[in-house]
Formats: C-alpha cells, structure tokens, sequence
C-alpha cells in the first residue's frame, strides 16, 4: 500500500499494484474500512457508517418560568 493520500477531504491508501483503495484514519495512522477501486463508494459507506453510530442528543426542553 502506498503512503496515505490526502483528498476530497480525506485520507486513504492506494494499492501500488492493483490500484484498490482503503480510507486511512490520520489520528491512529491505519487503514480502516472495505477495500475498493471507487472512493466515492469508499466515501459513501464511511459517512452512513458515522451517522448509523452517531449518538442521538435528547431535545432539549424549554419551560417558562412562570
């Protein structure tokens, strides 16, 4: 796998020998996720990924005070 890439706001490595892509996490310098020739896909499935684990807030209540 070649050095992480930086594009489209985001990182990820490139096979030197087939040209398949993996998204690279900066923070623990590994790659992480499927493995595919299409970033956009690569991309698509990573953002699903965050917002399905993203922790739902509880709305917040406003009371009046009187």
């Amino acid at each position: 796998m070649s050095w992480p890439v930086r594009s489209q706001g985001c990182a990820y490595q490139v096979c030197t020998g087939c040209g398949i892509k993996r998204l690279f996490d900066e923070d623990v310098f590994r790659g992480y996720g499927p493995y595919s020739y299409d970033l956009q896909r690569l991309l698509a499935l990573d953002q699903a990924k965050r917002l399905k684990h993203k922790p739902v807030e509880a709305p917040t209540e406003h009371r009046s005070a009187s």
